[in-house]
């Protein structure tokens, strides 16, 4: 289980994108890639899992600090099919393998944390593709990664303008929310929740849009919005302990020690080390 230590799995957003087969030589094969875990940081204490503050933060998160990322995934080491197929579909024949390997190479910096480079790698891709959409991905999620909201945001609603998927929501929403265009943010929530995505994207949407109610001092909208992470599973994910951290967390600032002690215990009771969940209890006296 991955021990974040500060909230929005995350942790974002990222493609943990797929990258191509290269060459002749064999890869070692990488385990798959869960989209990027991202988590904010903000007013709460600074190891904190708090998804509630991203609106705060003025610099990417650190690797371990971040909830889930739910963009795409590779199964393989290598782009996957329909990112293949996309690429086939836009990309001259002759060219083809050239931008299949920018591509694969652009992922696998994004993968590796090097954010700088993967844009780089990407760049002539989608001067030449501009309506490649998972080169836009990457390029959102690189800026993403590099606090350049404004530009991430471009990026990714191009993305999802293109492929007509919800799997950007979360992060662009995140964007906006670091942008302070609450209106966005609500309208990217009501879409994801209306496409019953898969819990853990659900999840950080959920997150980011109760984030952005507690950065306009609407706690207890941002409770209403979390409403339905308050059940507990036979077993619960990671998704869950993030969803519940960031619930006790506004128990606590809307001054219900009762009710903010037991999502805390919660998360303690799957995970004593999740993000700085000892510390809370013990200073709520438990």
């Amino acid at each position: 289980m991955e021990k974040p230590l500060t909230s929005a799995e995350q942790r974002a957003a990222e493609v943990r994108a797929r990258r191509g087969p290269r060459g002749e030589r064999p890869q070692p094969q990488r385990p798959p890639w869960e989209r990027e875990r991202w988590i904010d940081e903000g007013s709460l204490r600074a190891e904190a899992t708090n998804a509630v503050d991203r609106g705060a933060r003025k610099a990417p998160v650190r690797d371990g600090q971040r909830a889930s990322d739910p963009v795409r995934r590779r199964a393989q080491p290598g782009l996957s099919p329909d990112v293949v197929d996309e690429l086939a579909k836009a990309a001259p024949a002759a060219k083809n393998a050239r931008y299949n390997e920018r591509l694969a190479s652009a992922a696998d910096a994004l993968d590796r944390g090097r954010y700088a480079d993967a844009r780089r790698m990407v760049q002539p891709v989608l001067r030449d593709l501009p309506q490649m959409a998972f080169g836009h991905e990457i390029a959102g999620l690189c800026f993403y990664r590099l606090g350049e909201w404004r530009k991430a945001a471009t990026e990714l609603e191009l993305a999802r303008q293109l492929d007509g998927s919800v799997s950007h929501h979360a992060v662009l929403a995140d964007c906006y929310r670091a942008l302070k265009r609450y209106h966005e943010v609500e309208q990217l929530w009501v879409e994801l929740r209306a496409a019953s995505p898969a819990p853990a994207l659900l999840a950080e949407g959920r997150i980011v849009a109760a984030g952005a109610a507690a950065d306009q001092g609407d706690l207890a909208g941002a409770l209403r919005t979390m409403a339905r992470a308050t059940e507990v599973p036979k077993k619960p994910r990671d998704y869950h302990l993030r969803q519940w951290y960031v619930i006790a967390d506004l128990y606590d600032r809307s001054g219900d020690v009762i009710k903010a002690r037991r999502f805390f215990a919660l998360v303690a009771d799957v995970d004593k080390e999740f993000a700085d969940v000892g510390d809370r209890l013990r200073t709520l006296g438990r």
